[in-house]
């Protein structure tokens, strides 16, 4: 870990006594969509930072599904995630008090906006969702933004056909998550999937963050064997939420360390944001209520 963070924290360590008294641990969930040990992994160094900085163990949770984590703030087992814009807004239509919006992942040009990816294999000819009729068309989770909710929104304009299965795809299949969408293109299990990207930079990186640029990162799959056949409107990048029962201290030490991550050590933040970001910056609920009226809608409630 860098110097100045552990300075930093160093600074704060007489709080950590009075903060332990409030809270016995801290607990970070973290939504699916690469398999559990990644997901740990990857978020390794914000655990170690928060335990240092609130002197109380701090644990990361990786349930299934989105459901898991939703779940698990609604209930007050986890304190704090980086939610999807869908997921935030099936917490908040549950319990609108259950948890604080306090700050949104930033893109290098300081936008928070990014986009569903329709993809399919470089050798497949599918180059459009009209080479897509009959075909077997894969999304991840149904609480997923990118991939579910705004596909499931946009494709049928584009197609003029409803998202069952048999209506103009194929089949319309659930397959678990982001990664595992992007596997099963890419081994051919299905003809084409949807997952989530800032659409800045290169293709062939797997564009600057996302799921893509993990993918490619890892080894998992090269860009060259894949091919963009969608691009939905730009999407606002889901909220980091903290339980609103912690104490207020918690929350204010946490978000201003996530806050800071990026200028103190920019790995770090690269690991959490799945890519190149600018870091995280404050933002409100109010910035989500057009996903919570689409999802709304979707719901038909």
């Amino acid at each position: 870990m860098k110097k100045t963070i552990s300075l930093a924290l160093a600074t704060t360590a007489f709080m950590g006594a009075a903060q332990a008294e409030e809270i016995t641990e801290f607990r970070i969930g973290i939504l699916g969509g690469e398999n559990a040990q990644d997901r740990m992994n990857s978020n390794e160094c914000v655990r170690a930072y928060v335990e240092d900085l609130l002197g109380v163990e701090t644990k990361i949770f990786t349930p299934a599904d989105y459901d898991g984590v939703i779940q698990g703030l609604l209930g007050g087992t986890i304190d704090m995630a980086w939610l999807g814009a869908s997921a935030y807004a099936k917490t908040y239509m549950t319990d609108p008090d259950a948890v604080d919006v306090v700050l949104v992942k930033t893109n290098l040009d300081g936008s928070f906006g990014y986009h569903s990816i329709g993809f399919a294999r470089a050798d497949s000819g599918i180059t459009s969702l009209e080479d897509m009729k009959g075909k077997v068309f894969a999304f991840g989770d149904p609480n997923s933004t990118s991939g579910f909710l705004i596909p499931s929104v946009e494709i049928p304009k584009t197609v003029g056909a409803t998202m069952e299965s048999g209506d103009y795809f194929g089949e319309v299949r659930f397959v678990g998550g982001h990664e595992q969408t992007i596997v099963a293109v890419a081994n051919g299990d299905v003809d084409a999937g949807v997952t989530w990207a800032d659409a800045q930079g290169d293709w062939l990186d797997g564009y600057n963050s996302g799921a893509l640029r993990k993918a490619s990162d890892s080894g998992l799959v090269d860009m060259n064997d894949l091919v963009e056949i969608w691009k939905s409107e730009v999407i606002p990048e889901g909220p980091i939420v903290l339980r609103r029962d912690l104490p207020e201290n918690v929350k204010a030490d946490v978000t201003s360390f996530l806050e800071g991550l990026h200028a103190e050590d920019e790995q770090c933040a690269y690991n959490m944001a799945a890519g190149e970001t600018a870091g995280f910056m404050p933002i409100t609920h109010d910035a989500y209520k057009n996903i919570i009226a689409v999802r709304k809608a979707v719901q038909g409630n």
